[in-house]
């Protein structure tokens, strides 16, 4: 007979009571969000390190996450016209040009996001996060604004959703429906429809 874990051969494959162990309960993999959040750390960490000269966590400033945000341009994909070139404000252009490719605004937007919460998560005080600064603020706008010409995309202002109001509305009803017990409402009649939002 081989030895077993859980004793079952032993018992007739009933482990019994003896033979059960508390264990905690099983470790759930970190969402896509904290995988990427911990990355882009990582990476802003390195960079950072990589600095000339090396710059400690606590020295940083907005001034340096826009650096950084700088510098990962050079990895971008995004192509974005110069104001000299003839697809500039051009949504889709018909052929190549040599235009640089860098980091998408909202690609920028959810990294800081993201950088910012580590930051204040790896015990940053709110009130000095680099990553909420001012600057950093202004520059994500600039980059937006800019972006939107060069590429011909308007970006609008999303609006906030606004809770639906109730509105009171008189119904007439034909009295053969308010003898049906249905509430004298039909949902299919048009001014119930409209005043209803689906």
């Amino acid at each position: 007979m081989e030895p077993t874990d859980s004793g079952l051969q032993q018992h007739g494959g009933d482990p019994g009571p003896s033979s059960v162990t508390a264990s905690s309960p099983p470790v759930t993999p970190p969402s896509r969000y904290e995988s990427q959040k911990r990355r882009d750390w990582n990476t802003f960490l390195q960079y950072l390190k990589n600095h000339k000269p090396p710059l400690a966590l606590s020295r940083c400033s907005g001034a340096h996450v826009i650096e950084f945000l700088k510098y990962l341009d050079q990895f971008g994909k995004t192509k974005v016209h110069v104001a000299t070139c003839p697809y500039f404000g051009h949504q889709q252009p018909p052929s190549p040009c040599a235009c640089p490719l860098k980091q998408a605004w909202g690609s920028l937007d959810a990294l800081i996001g993201r950088l910012r919460a580590a930051y204040e998560e790896h015990g940053g005080r709110p009130d000095s996060n680099p990553f909420a600064a001012r600057a950093v603020r202004i520059y994500l706008r600039e980059v937006r604004e800019s972006q939107a010409k060069a590429r011909g995309i308007p970006y609008e202002k999303k609006k906030r959703k606004r809770p639906a109001t109730v509105t009171t509305a008189r119904i007439d009803v034909a009295p053969s429906r308010q003898s049906e017990g249905g509430g004298g409402c039909n949902v299919s009649d048009p001014s119930v429809a409209e005043a209803v939002p689906p």
